[in-house]
Order: structure tokens, then sequence, then C-alpha cells
């Protein structure tokens, strides 16, 4: 039993309905642990920038072939659009087809806007595709890393490397130094998730404080179709990818079970990138492709966020009685394959953007969003995890059609038959057992040789 209790996820499980609970029993005292989650997440955030820069550069220095980071990065630019442009597509259907807000006849007029005008005031100053373009070249690096810029830090770190493979051996000082700076900041990182059940109580117990279980039941047929079209999309779309990529979805989903009970208290996505970088490396996953795929999903790759934002559209011009032809939902959908690109991984994203979409079609009310408030942060769990799966899977996926994934070595860790101690130690930073080395990636004719 003791050592059940001391496994991770069970920790953050037990959190997650304690914190339910206090926010339900007693929600007037609920809202003084919230800054439990908010510190968790400024922990995570504080070291998210350096492991980030640092892997890429580590990746991209290591790879003996250039080409190659062309290939992976191009069908990781593929593989991404493909997967959000389905999930936009699905949570469009569904909606049509369930019709949550169908009935509730809302008059848009009579909405108070207020609750939500910081979101509407960010979604204003989203820009169109140049500048989006601009914005993607740091005006300095420090900058960058000191904002926590996904984009920006990709930009640069993928600059870096290169110019630390070219120049050969004269790099290998900066390389050992990020080498050992990595495995510093990873031991950082399993201090941190120390926290993860004192953070998703604080998390918790504030979100059903502050919006209550009543909130709930109200627009219950919204959320209960976004839960339920995340499972299928994880269960059915996911499914079939990790069966096509060689491995078992619902084994690797308990591998790495500590992160998504993480991502469940948390509601962000961002919360969980180190630690599932290291495990997917640990997994026999090469390290450059790690370090390039995910950092880059965050941002392409949102698929719970991409279900939520057609969804949410077509609910509010339903519950408002705003007519929308195939051609309208057609728009929708085009408009939020390039918006959702801009999304990150963190808490409130999804509603910025979606306010920024909503304001630039000009067809759906912005005002409706209103009724999204009470539910948006419960559904914040169903996208955040959806995203968090979706893009380890992806991250197996392009390492598998690229070649760069030990699969004698995944078999393995997903089946439990490597030392149960080499789990327990992945966030100790503890070099022997959980640096997995990097996977050598050379063109061999036609092909990659893993």
């Amino acid at each position: 039993m003791r050592r059940f209790l001391g496994k991770l996820y069970v920790q953050v499980l037990i959190g997650v309905f304690a914190g339910a609970a206090l926010g339900f029993f007693a929600p007037h005292i609920a809202g003084d642990f919230k800054p439990l989650g908010d510190i968790f997440i400024k922990l995570i955030k504080m070291v998210f920038a350096p492991i980030i820069f640092a892997t890429v550069v580590l990746g991209i220095a290591r790879m003996e072939n250039m080409k190659e980071l062309g290939r992976v990065g191009v069908r990781a630019l593929i593989y991404f659009e493909i997967l959000s442009t389905f999930a936009l597509a699905l949570g469009l259907v569904v909606v049509n087809v369930v019709g949550p807000g169908n009935g509730m006849n809302i008059d848009a007029s009579r909405l108070d806007t207020k609750a939500i005008a910081s979101y509407t005031a960010a979604g204003a100053k989203s820009d169109g595709f140049i500048d989006f373009v601009m914005h993607l070249v740091p005006t300095s690096v420090v900058d960058a890393l000191a904002r926590n810029d996904i984009l920006q830090i990709l930009v640069f770190s993928t600059l870096f490397g290169i110019a630390l493979s070219h120049i050969g051996p004269r790099a290998k000082p900066v390389v050992d130094f990020l080498d050992s700076f990595t495995h510093g900041v990873f031991s950082i990182v399993g201090m941190i998730m120390r926290l993860a059940p004192l953070a998703a109580f604080g998390a918790m117990a504030f979100t059903v404080g502050a919006y209550g279980l009543g909130s709930i039941v109200a627009l219950g047929k919204l959320m209960g179709t976004m839960y339920i079209t995340c499972f299928l999309f994880v269960a059915v779309v996911l499914g079939f990818i990790a069966r096509l990529s060689g491995f078992s979805l619902w084994k690797f989903l308990k591998y790495i079970k500590d992160e998504l009970f993480t991502v469940l208290g948390t509601s962000s996505s961002e919360s969980v990138v180190p630690q599932l970088m290291r495990k997917l490396e640990h997994a026999g996953v090469s390290k450059p492709v790690v370090g390039l795929v995910v950092p880059a999903g965050l941002t392409f790759n949102p698929d719970g966020q991409c279900i939520y934002y057609t969804m949410a559209a077509i609910f509010i011009a339903q519950a408002t009685n705003t007519p929308l032809s195939m051609t309208d939902q057609l728009v929708v959908l085009g408009v939020l394959l390039l918006t959702s690109k801009g999304s990150a991984g963190v808490t409130g994203s999804g509603f910025i953007t979606l306010a920024a979409t909503l304001a630039s079609m000009g067809k759906i009310p912005v005002a409706g969003m209103v009724l999204l408030l009470g539910v948006d942060r419960f559904m914040s769990e169903a996208r955040s995890i959806t995203n968090t799966i979706g893009n380890a899977v992806g991250t197996i996926a392009i390492a598998r059609w690229v070649g760069a994934v030990d699969r004698q070595r995944l078999t393995q860790v997903l089946d439990g038959k490597s030392d149960p101690e080499d789990l327990d130690e992945l966030y100790e930073g503890d070099d022997e057992t959980t640096n997995v080395k990097p996977i050598r990636v050379e063109l061999v004719g036609e092909r990659i040789a893993a």
C-alpha cells in the first residue's frame, strides 16, 4: 500500500479529488489555494526555455547529416497539419450532429461582455500571416528566452545547433557543457515534480470553488460532447497511428500516466514537457527528434484545442441562433487552420485564440463567448490531455517515419520489461539510468538507419 501511495500519479489523483471536494464543500476558502497551482506552473516555465534550447541544440549538433534535420522538420510539419486539420474537422462534424447549443435561444446583444474583455482585447492583437512569420525571428535571444516564446527559441536553437554541427570538433566544449547543463536542469525538474500533487490540489480547489459544479451541469451537453470527442480522437485516430507505428496506445498511456494526471490537475500541457521529453528518450526515441518535435508540437499540433475551437465556435452560433451555411462553416475551418497554430500549451490560450478567430470573421458574435466561461476551465483538462497524448504519439510516429526510434527498446519499455528503477529515477537526472544515447541518424541510400 505504501509503495502504491508513493507513486506520483496516485498522489496527483488524490490531490485532484481532494481539491474538488474542498472546492465543493468550502468554496469560500478554496480560492486561497490557487497559488499552489500557479507556483507549480511558474516553476515548470522557469526551466522550460533552458531545456528546449539545450535539447534542440544538442540534438542538431550531434546530427551527422544536416539533410536529416530537414527531413524530420518537413515530415513533422506534414504530420502536424494533417492531424490538426482532422481534429478541427472532427469537432465540426460532432458539434453539428449533436447540436449542444440548439434551443438555447440566447440574445447575444444582452450578454454582459465585461467578463471576456481581457480575452477579446488579447485576441484583437492577433495579426496576419506575414506578422506571424516576422514574429518567428527574435529581436534578441535573451528576450525570447525571458518570455518563453517557443517558436523564437526553436528558431535560434536550430540555427545555433546547425552552426555547432558545421564547426565540428571546435564545438565539443560547448556541446559537453550543454549536455551537463541539461542533466542539471532535469534534476531541477525532478525536484519540481514532487510538488505536482499540491499543484493539482490547489488548481482543482480553485476551479470548483470559483465556478461550482452547477456550471458544469448547466452546459453539461457541450462539455460531455467535448470529452467524448476527445476520447474518440485519442482511441480511434491516435490508436490507429500508434498501431501503424508499431506500439500499443494503451501501454504507452500507462507509461506516461504520471504526466497525464499532472496535466489533469494543472490543466496545462506545458507543465509536463520536460519530463515527457525525458520519457520519450528513455523509451528509445532519438534525442534529436524528441528535441525538435515535442516543442514544435505545442504550437503546431494542438489536437485537443483544435477540437475545442470548432465545437465552441459552432456552439455559440447555435446558442445565439446565428445562421451558418456550409460555406460559412468551411470558412470557420479555414480560418482556424491558421489561427490554431498560434496556440500555446498553457491555460487560457485557447480562449484567446477563439476570440481572435471570431473577431476576424465578424459572423459569429464574440459576446457569445460569455456562455463558455463557466465550463471553459473544465474543458481545458480535456484539450490539454488530448494535446499531450497527441504530441507524444506524434513524436514516436514521426521518429518511426524517419527511422529514428529503437523499436526493440520501445517494446521493452512499454512492456515493462526494463528495470523499474530506471523509470523511478527518470526525474533524478542520473546519467547511467536516464540518459539514452542519441540514436545515430545517417543517410544510407534512400533510407535512414537508426
